[in-house]
């Protein structure tokens, strides 16, 4: 009865919290030293919108890593493809918005069948560096097709064909709930990988592996359908990234990306979905508001041997990674699962110490 209690409650905490995300814009809140302006404002709105758009990347990384046991270094190539995909559909073929997100989506997923198909025959860290290899060629081809891409400039989005509420930033309101809605369409899909056969199936073939192949099972085709999933809700947050920031950069296919991702999902826990959204939220705000206090007066005026460490935000973020894995090895999320986990079997032996002394004790003798 506990665990049905327990599953209603985090569904209810998800809901309450998707309610709250999506009152935001209309409230008035200050978090100051957290958040540039208030929350009705476009300069947070703009933050948080970012923010959720890589919690969505994050929960997509986390069903390669966390359901497949699937270490990539090229997640960010999808990412990439959604985002540059459809700013060269807008740009170049005049296609109105949805169905250039279709195609663009569309053209993710083919990107992800062949290089998958590659990835895939091969596993461990031959996989982790056939999907680096992959995301290199890539940023080649981003970087040195300029007239496509734009280059190390990057693209820009063109809004001929973007309906003007998702234009300006007037309209970043409207552009944060496209965004709540991008990161809660991924995480429903999680979701439904994790309690789906093909999740089962992935988490079994990432403990082992020969085992399933034993019982008869196809373990390499439940990867590779996990594979296809999670690039195409990758893809699904790029576009989002493009429509967010109003064009995108080579940074969005690099390995470099991957890895950042790859340290969100560490810090909120692998394995744990809300702990990838958390760590996106995480590492994406203190990401941002650690450059501004990397140039604040206050920093610079501190003597040389700590002026020189805290004006590089990358100093603080990894400082920040190390304690995390020190501390909190199994992310934030694992360590409060864990916690969890060790405080009912606390009580349940209590329970039992209880139960074991009033069995011992002598039946009253009545008259």
């Amino acid at each position: 009865m506990s665990d049905f209690i327990r599953t209603w409650w985090k569904l209810l905490a998800g809901v309450a919290g998707v309610v709250f995300m999506a009152l935001l814009p209309l409230l008035n809140i200050s978090v100051p030293g957290v958040l540039p302006t208030p929350t009705y404002q476009p300069g947070t709105l703009a933050l948080l919108s970012l923010a959720m758009v890589f919690s969505a990347l994050a929960l997509s990384y986390n069903m390669l890593l966390g359901t497949g046991g699937m270490l990539s270094f090229g997640h960010a190539l999808y990412f990439g493809a959604g985002a540059y995909g459809l700013g060269i559909i807008l740009a170049n073929f005049g296609v109105p918005l949805w169905p250039g997100v279709l195609i663009a989506l569309l053209g993710g997923l083919l990107i992800a069948i062949v290089t998958g198909a590659i990835s895939m025959r091969v596993s461990g860290i031959p996989f982790a560096m056939v999907t680096l290899a992959f995301a290199q060629a890539g940023s080649v081809l981003v970087r040195r097709n300029s007239s496509v891409t734009g280059g190390e400039e990057g693209l820009s989005l063109n809004t001929e064909h973007v309906p003007d509420g998702l234009v300006g930033v007037a309209n970043t309101r409207n552009l944060y709930w496209f965004a709540l809605g991008v990161v809660v369409l991924v995480y429903l899909v999680a979701l439904w990988v994790d309690r789906s056969r093909l999740g089962h199936l992935a988490r079994a073939t990432r403990e082992n592996e020969l085992r399933i192949r034993v019982l008869g099972l196809e373990p390499t085709r439940a990867r590779f359908v996990l594979f296809l999933i999670a690039a195409l809700s990758a893809s699904g947050a790029g576009v989002a990234y493009i429509l967010l920031q109003s064009g995108t950069v080579p940074r969005a296919v690099s390995a470099d990306l991957t890895i950042t991702v790859l340290v969100m999902v560490v810090l909120g826990g692998v394995g744990y979905r809300w702990g990838a959204v958390l760590g996106g939220f995480l590492y994406t705000i203190l990401d941002q508001r650690l450059t501004v206090l990397a140039g604040s007066e206050a920093i610079e005026g501190l003597p040389s041997v700590l002026r020189i460490p805290l004006s590089e935000p990358l100093f603080l973020l990894g400082t920040l990674f190390i304690l995390v894995v020190i501390f909190l090895p199994g992310g934030i999320a694992g360590t409060v699962e864990t916690r969890w986990l060790q405080r009912r079997r606390a009580d349940a032996l209590t329970e039992l110490d209880d139960d074991a002394d009033e069995a011992q004790r002598p039946s009253e003798v009545r008259p």
